[in-house]
């Protein structure tokens, strides 16, 4: 794209390029002459309501007069049976008050007659209060009480009034005293015409002032703009010469481009620690990232920790710490080498094999791991339990670190309620369900905020499996997929043994699910092999109504997950369409 030369602005293709400085004058003098206008209008309306209000405190004063002249008038009318004297009296009153050219008074009877009308330059001839609104406004206020206060009406000739009325019960009429509107606005207006050509000057002014002081400001923005296009045009990035600029932040903001080449592989270093190993590839190689997805054929790991909402009651913000010790470790561990694991002493000792999974998200105490993406083989199920099973110890670790800390601790003195508290909140326990399946694999959202996401069935179930360890009181549960993808590789048969659990109907399905305990040899006492096998025996009978059989056989089960079963029972029979599926109330 070439730059091309304007007689007034340079031109890259097509384009023209408007300078900066051009742009902040035109908006200075914009908003110069907006805030000029907008000051002074709101300051004349703010003047106009004061004038209002001021002369609404004059009028009090000049009803106040009137209102005792027609007190003392009604008594002499009473005495003199002289009415029209009396009112001719209350004329004269209202008119020696008199300030503006138009001002008025009023004697308005509840059915809109008038007593008497007096006013200087009179517009129109009051026979008869016109405003029927206003004076529903009045007939409604002394209704309930309220014999005084402000009204505004149209006269005659339809011109606006303001002002203020009191009832006057012996008259039986309300005395207004009023103004006409536009005789403040007016004034007002007289007051803009002296105000906008000294603003028109001052603008011009300031017009002249502002292009000679931005040509200077800016003269060193052109430089910077050329070094610009020309690295747009050789599709390079390049160093601007600075050597001249004068020490401001156009100069700084040249200086921080000056900079962006070097720290480009530190960005993409940071890029990746918010996204998956295998979008910052696709990025760097295929120069951008589309909205676009495929079914893969993955399995997929969910994990939890167990009461995190008490956790965070009771270490507050400290609950972040927490979590960053676990999720170091979590991360490490789906993003590590795939391993042969082994424990020795509560240690783990690894050797390298191939790649495990990513991580497809981290949400508040979950974290979603994905295997298989470099290639839907088996060994990715293979690659979650191992991950699944590193996640407990990992887990299981900490506690015991917890642990030892307490027991120094408590040798030296006693424990506080709240440290107990406390020591209690560190001792992490997490679940972790693992189902696999074809799922969509890709690029979410807009071109303007994307994300790379795992969506499908299997996703959901994953997550539902982590809940069912807290039912059945295990740390892992698999489905059959998984199940039956380790156990097709012969040889692993004699390190993995899947033991079924339940068949169970997961809230927001319609059909029931084998679950199964992955039992790995690496990890698990060889004597829960004995107890599964009692757990299966009266699994099976339970399976087929046989309930009385099947509770004596769980009873001498020792594992947790048996009395699971005891409780669901209790001395219960065996419902007579008993199908086997326990249907899940919960997530």
């Amino acid at each position: 794209m070439s730059e091309k030369k304007h007689h007034v602005f340079q031109r890259v293709g097509d384009t023209p390029i408007i300078p900066i400085s051009a742009k902040l004058l035109v908006i200075f003098i914009m908003l110069l002459l907006l805030s000029n206008l907008l000051t002074n209008f709101i300051t004349l309306s703010l003047s106009q309501r004061k004038v209002i209000q001021l002369t609404n405190e004059i009028l009090v004063g000049q009803l106040k007069t009137l209102y005792t002249t027609a007190d003392n008038q009604y008594q002499i009318s009473l005495y003199s049976q002289d009415e029209e004297t009396s009112l001719s009296a209350l004329r004269e009153t209202a008119e020696s008050d008199f300030s503006q050219n138009h001002s008025l008074a009023l004697g308005v009877r509840t059915d809109g007659s008038i007593l008497f009308a007096e006013a200087r330059n009179m517009l129109g001839a009051w026979y008869r209060f016109s405003d029927e609104e206003s004076l529903a406004t009045l007939n409604k206020n002394l209704s309930k009480g309220q014999t005084e206060g402000t009204v505004s009406f149209k006269g005659s000739t339809g011109d606006d009034y303001f002002g203020v009325y009191k009832y006057h019960p012996q008259w039986e009429c309300f005395i207004i005293r009023a103004e006409l509107r536009s005789d403040t606005q007016d004034s007002m207006l007289r007051v803009m015409l002296i105000i906008v050509p000294i603003i028109i000057v001052f603008i011009i002014i300031f017009l002249v002032t502002g292009i000679v002081m931005f040509s200077r400001l800016f003269a060193n923005v052109r430089h910077i703009t050329s070094s610009l296009y020309r690295m747009q045009e050789n599709q390079k990035l390049g160093l601007i010469d600075i050597s001249d600029a004068p020490n401001d932040d156009i100069t700084y903001l040249a200086a921080s481009f000056n900079s962006l080449s070097s720290n480009i592989d530190n960005l993409l270093t940071t890029f990746q620690k918010f996204v998956s190993q295998d979008v910052v590839e696709r990025a760097y190689s295929e120069q951008a990232i589309n909205l676009e997805g495929k079914p893969r054929d993955l399995t997929i790991l969910f994990s939890d920790i167990k009461s995190f909402t008490y956790r965070t009651e009771v270490l507050g913000n400290d609950i972040i710490d927490l979590l960053n010790v676990h999720y170091d470790k979590v991360i490490r561990i789906i993003q590590s080498e795939s391993t042969v694991t082994s424990r020795n002493k509560k240690a783990l000792a690894t050797t390298q094999d191939n790649s495990r999974g990513i991580i497809g998200s981290i949400i508040g105490d979950a974290i979603l791991g994905i295997y298989g993406l470099k290639d839907s083989r088996a060994r990715k199920s293979v690659d979650a339990i191992q991950s699944a099973w590193e996640i407990i110890e990992s887990t299981k670790d900490l506690r015991e670190k917890m642990s030892a800390r307490r027991q120094q601790i408590e040798s030296e003195r006693k424990l506080s309620a709240s440290e107990l508290r406390v020591f209690d909140a560190v001792m992490l326990e997490v679940g972790v369900g693992i189902d696999g399946g074809e799922v969509f694999y890709g690029t979410i959202g807009s071109n303007d905020h994307m994300t790379n996401t795992v969506i499908g069935d299997r996703v959901n179930s994953a997550s539902r499996l982590e809940g069912l360890t807290r039912e059945y009181k295990v740390p892992i549960i698999v489905s059959g997929y998984v199940k039956d993808e380790v156990l097709s590789q012969k040889s692993l048969e004699e390190r993995y043994k899947f033991f079924e659990i339940d068949t169970v109907q997961v809230k927001g399905k319609t059909e029931g699910m084998k679950v199964y305990f992955p039992y790995d040899s690496q990890f698990c006492d060889s004597a829960l092999v004995d107890e599964f096998e009692i757990y299966e025996k009266a699994l099976k009978l339970y399976y087929d109504g046989k309930w009385k059989e099947s509770r004596a056989l769980f009873r001498t089960c020792t594992m947790p997950v048996a009395t699971v079963f005891l409780d669901r029972m209790g001395l219960k029979k065996a419902p007579e369409d008993w199908s086997g599926i326990w249907t899940m109330k919960t997530k």
